[in-house]
């Protein structure tokens, strides 16, 4: 793989990275308007923070590489069925190592790794919802520099067209009289 082809790959891995980045800043100020102490804040910040990075990044790359289809919801609730009990896990260590100087586990692993999938499906829908708006407008800027993002913005496109000429086909006509159907 070629340096053009890894920066084209790190341009279309950051709209899921700075989703990560925005998790892990929500859940560094969720943990200070929870009254936790400003360093257990940033531990848990950094802790959930960088897996939901490399996970998300994950994920733009694996729509870059044509595995995740935009727009379809089913591919990310899976990639985060395991990818979010993962970033958990991966927080409950390092915030063990960060803050008592040891990795630490949740006592019931098992329990723990099924209830964060049950919790994965609210964070599959957030990540969609925000990738949805935040990659196209990204793909825009570099698209003419980077034949993956051209592809995939033409998708976005034409999914957009499509939409625009569903929802006006279901609009009544103007011109229709009340009577007709």
């Amino acid at each position: 793989m070629t340096g053009a082809d890894m920066r084209h790959l790190g341009q279309l891995a950051l709209p899921g990275a700075a989703i990560g980045a925005v998790a892990g800043a929500a859940a560094l100020g969720l943990a200070l308007l929870s009254g936790q102490p400003a360093g257990w804040a940033l531990a848990t910040g950094v802790a959930l923070g960088l897996p939901l990075v490399l996970l998300g990044a994950g994920f733009g790359v694996l729509m870059a590489a044509g595995v995740i289809s935009p727009g379809v919801f089913a591919p990310t609730a899976l990639y985060w069925f395991g990818g979010f009990p993962l970033a958990r896990l991966a927080h409950e260590v390092l915030v063990g190592l960060l803050l008592a100087g040891r990795p630490t586990l949740p006592p019931d692993v098992p329990g723990f790794l099924a209830y964060q999938a049950v919790v994965s499906l609210g964070f599959a829908i957030g990540f969609s919802w925000l990738h949805e708006r935040v990659a196209p407008r990204w793909l825009r800027r570099i698209r003419h520099g980077n034949p993956r993002a051209e592809r995939l913005y033409e998708f976005y496109l034409r999914h957009a067209e499509a939409q625009w000429k569903t929802r006006q086909s279901r609009r009544p006509s103007l011109f229709r009289s009340k009577g007709a159907s």
